[in-house]
């Protein structure tokens, strides 16, 4: 009879939990706010047009929507050289277990280019190869992480490409981990910059491409080294953050950057760039210029019920306040969701994590902040301790039922 009973309640919650997430589970406030006037990049550039670019390829675009502040030629297809290794890193931190060691592959380390040094035999982790990768841009690192993790370097390929799609790389297509040429491996320097937004939402990736060098053990038997970044404009750029170097004969110079200032994270790419880091030094001070943070009006407040408790409700309210990058001669409507369960049950505590509030820029989720509850619902004692959640959801799904077919 036991088992029975929580089959059903299992049954039940299934239902209920289902039916709040497709319906009454989210409050969404479908209020808009327009931010600026006639949308275009024409308009944006017309402020202060960066002169002198030497890419072939370039974009520069505001990191939490993707919006272009300023391209040239941003969506041909192009060699991109090692900035391929942003890729490559983000897929190896994903793969998780990074810090146990293990044996390198002895037919990985034989490769030509950049190296950050591994030789047959030398015990490794995961992190110290992303560190390989993303400070001296070691093709022997990438080789390794792509067989540690795929097998070969053609499964670790496909493994890179079912990323590229499900991140919306519509014009990127990897061959090797590395970056070494390959007529077939190419993306624009658009897709690299969305790549690089993306990978510096990964909180390891983010803290190892800013450094200007690193220390680690790493060998047979292991030894201190120091691996120094390749990306000089770490020391060039105050506000630079990341994030990667390539370079072939037949992609040329190539560079992706992000730089953060006053809460505005920019991502600059330049493919095939003799000036590369002049254009980066002049692309980010004009998006700069032409963005800010700024405040987001609206009631992002959330009332849930609470069973139990010495109240009937809990106002939930965001975590701290939302907040929007604003973009010079763009017309912007942000809109936004809160997300929380229609019914808790006491206690319930002040600054509680009990739901989200995501904001979007059209269709793009631009900024998640967890909604906390804004006071303390104590036990009641003048009700049970503990409501039953059997009857409370038996009872709810009735009535459910009702109105469905009312």
């Amino acid at each position: 009879m036991k088992i029975q009973i929580k089959k059903i309640t299992a049954l039940f919650l299934a239902i209920f939990f289902t039916c709040t997430m497709q319906g009454n589970a989210f409050a969404e406030d479908d209020t808009e706010n327009s931010i600026s006037a006639d949308e275009s990049n024409e308009a944006i550039a017309a402020i202060t047009v960066p002169a002198d670019v030497s890419a072939l390829s370039a974009v520069l675009i505001e990191a939490d929507s993707g919006r272009v502040l300023w391209g040239k030629q941003e969506n041909t297809r192009r060699p991109m050289a090692s900035t391929t290794k942003i890729m490559t890193t983000l897929i190896t931190l994903e793969s998780g277990d990074l810090d146990t060691e293990f044996t390198v592959d002895p037919a990985a380390v034989l490769t030509e280019g950049s190296s950050m040094g591994l030789v047959q035999g030398d015990m490794v982790t995961k992190r110290d190869l992303c560190i390989g990768m993303l400070l001296p841009s070691g093709n022997d690192a990438a080789n390794c992480a792509a067989v540690k993790i795929s097998g070969s370097m053609e499964k670790f390929a496909d493994l890179m490409n079912a990323r590229a799609a499900q991140m919306g790389l519509a014009n990127t297509h990897f061959v090797t981990p590395s970056g070494l040429h390959h007529n077939d491996h190419y993306s624009t320097a658009y897709d690299m910059a969305l790549l690089a937004s993306k990978a510096l939402q990964n909180p390891d990736f983010a803290a190892i491409c800013r450094e200007p060098s690193i220390s680690l053990d790493f060998g047979n038997p292991p030894y201190n080294r120091t691996l120094a970044n390749t990306n000089k404009l770490l020391k060039m750029y105050p506000d630079c953050i990341g994030v990667k170097t390539g370079f072939t004969d037949e992609a040329g110079r190539c560079l992706v950057s992000a730089a953060e200032r006053d809460g505005v994270r920019l991502v600059c790419v330049t493919l095939n760039a003799p000036n590369d880091w002049n254009d980066h030094t002049l692309l980010l001070d004009y998006g700069f210029s032409v963005t800010s943070r700024k405040p987001l009006a609206g009631d992002f407040t959330y009332t849930p019920n609470v069973a139990g408790g010495t109240s009937d409700t809990v106002t939930l309210v965001p975590e701290y306040p939302p907040e929007y990058t604003d973009i010079a001669n763009c017309n912007r409507t942000i809109t936004w969701k809160i997300a929380a369960p229609p019914l808790l049950f006491a206690p319930v505590k002040s600054g509680e994590p009990l739901g989200t509030l995501t904001l979007y820029d059209g269709e793009t989720p631009i900024a998640t902040i967890p909604m906390v509850a804004a006071e303390d619902i104590p036990i009641s004692s003048a009700l049970p301790p503990k409501p039953n959640p059997l009857r409370y959801i038996l009872d709810t799904f009735k009535d459910k039922l009702k109105a469905l077919f009312a």
